[in-house]
């Protein structure tokens, strides 16, 4: 009964079922982790969703930032985006179902060797606080005040403060999963998004800053679509930006086997 972790979707649900036939996927025996970023910038998000809630338990996924704008989308806490591709989830009739449905998911997934996230673990967190501030952003997100909540979640915070209370220490939360790539030299979050060798000097990835707190688990993400398949101790990132025209890819976590489908299906000769 296998493991794969797949990267990145964000709505390209054509290239998804190539890649669960590359794989052979058997809904009735593998299990799926899904990296977040399921919906937006690819073609058809609604899909992708349906999808994956049918697979029920066969189907463990994290929520991703364009999840989390998603649902503050349906929840009027946010105005759409330049180049967003939600409307088709935003208008479906089963769109409650589905939001709902995402509402539910966690920021932070682990068994004993793996630990499935969205973009990073802040390197202030050990496996014990990552898990309680996972747990304590996912009760804002189902909330009754969840809109109030995901309201101000446009900026990056500068920095976690364990002190910090109210929308300030939630946007720090979710950052810290969802959107982080890379902390600089005061020890201030950075959403740098570019090739890994070609970031400023005062950048550190968040999973090589020297002070960082043992996660005693191989940390999954994806979110950084530059830095492709990169594989450290600790850590395997597995967005291969197929919205951006690359690959999307899997990886068996049984045995670290590692599958990829281009974009784009191959033309006929």
């Amino acid at each position: 009964m296998p493991t794969y972790a797949i990267g990145d979707i964000q709505g390209c649900y054509e290239a998804l079922t190539r890649l669960l036939d590359a794989i052979a996927f058997d809904s009735a025996r593998d299990t799926l982790w899904l990296v977040g970023d399921l919906v937006n910038r690819g073609p058809d998000s609604l899909s992708v969703l349906r999808w994956a809630r049918a697979l029920g338990d066969r189907c463990v996924m994290v929520l991703g930032n364009h999840e989390i704008h998603l649902i503050a989308r349906a929840l009027g806490a946010v105005d759409a985006r330049r180049n967003e591709t939600l409307d088709d989830v935003l208008g479906a009739p089963d769109r409650d179902t589905l939001i709902d449905w995402l509402r539910a998911k966690p920021l932070l997934h682990h068994d004993d060797t793996h630990a499935l996230v969205h973009a990073a673990i802040h390197p202030a967190w050990d496996l014990a606080e990552a898990r309680r501030l996972a747990e304590e952003g996912q009760a804002a997100i189902l909330s009754a005040k969840a809109a109030r909540w995901l309201r101000p979640l446009s900026k990056m915070p500068t920095r976690w403060d364990d002190t910090s209370t109210g929308r300030k220490r939630l946007q720090a939360i979710l950052a810290g999963f969802t959107r982080l790539r890379c902390i600089d030299r005061r020890g201030r979050m950075a959403d740098y998004a570019g090739p890994l060798d070609e970031r400023p000097k005062r950048l550190t990835p968040w999973w090589a800053v020297p002070d960082r707190e043992p996660i005693d688990r191989t940390v999954i993400f994806g979110h950084w679509a530059a830095l492709g398949l990169h594989q450290a101790p600790g850590v395997l990132a597995i967005d291969t930006g197929c919205v951006w025209g690359r690959q999307m890819t899997a990886v068996r976590l049984e045995d670290g086997a590692i599958f990829s489908v281009p974009a784009q299906p191959p033309q006929p000769s």
